[in-house]
């Protein structure tokens, strides 16, 4: 098999049955359905097999997350809530982007890769999927963005952005018009969408650790 930059190695903690797996669909079958499960992807099994060494405890401390319940600041996030994030290589380049629950870390939904896309476009794109998401569950929780520019957007119910779109991104503009129509077409006022405060909590639930 030649090396593809794209193959990452998932590690599972927590799960039905701990270990490392070479696919998220193998990593999926652990975790989908358990309780607080723990997991995590790299980007080489060497990096995967040093981090299933530690605690996951330890791997997300360094990765920049904090493990937040044991925060000791006044203001704290709402476990009880989604949170959402995305990862684009280059600017624009290949973009995902995904939504997990922001006290398990339990991924709910991932979506990409996109070609040519844009950090602030992913971020956008995955509130909006978090709110169909959680209109069709009937729920109701908060959902966390770490990003004011798609809050914004989310506000006006339009995208303003600077990217040229073409034939290698036309889906993700597909997207970007679903996105929109969805939001003016749906009512979500009873869903508060709340700015994540990476200073003092850490790196976003949803951050794909890619910094």
């Amino acid at each position: 098999m030649s090396k593809d930059a794209k193959q990452k190695y998932y590690v599972v903690w927590r799960g039905f049955k701990p270990g490392i797996y070479s696919s998220w669909e193998m990593c999926r079958k652990q975790i989908t359905g358990y309780e607080n499960a723990q997991h995590k992807s790299f980007t080489s099994l060497e990096e995967a097999q040093q981090a299933f060494e530690k605690s996951y405890e330890e791997i997300r401390a360094l990765k920049g997350k904090k493990d937040l319940h044991k925060l000791t600041t006044g203001h704290k996030p709402i476990l009880n809530s989604l949170s959402v994030d995305a990862a684009c290589k280059g600017n624009p380049g290949i973009l995902e982007y995904r939504g997990v629950y922001t006290d398990t870390q339990t991924e709910v939904f991932r979506r990409g890769p996109y070609a040519e896309g844009t950090v602030n476009i992913g971020e956008f794109l995955a509130i909006v999927l978090g709110l169909a998401w959680l209109k069709k569950n009937k729920l109701q929780m908060p959902i966390y963005s770490d990003s004011r520019t798609a809050i914004a957007w989310i506000k006006k119910k339009q995208v303003n952005t600077k990217l040229k779109w073409s034939e290698k991104n036309r889906e993700l503009l597909r997207a970007v018009h679903s996105a929109q129509q969805w939001l003016k077409e749906n009512d979500y006022g009873n869903i508060p969408i709340l700015k994540w405060e990476t200073r003092i909590w850490g790196e976003i639930p949803a951050d794909f650790g890619r910094k």
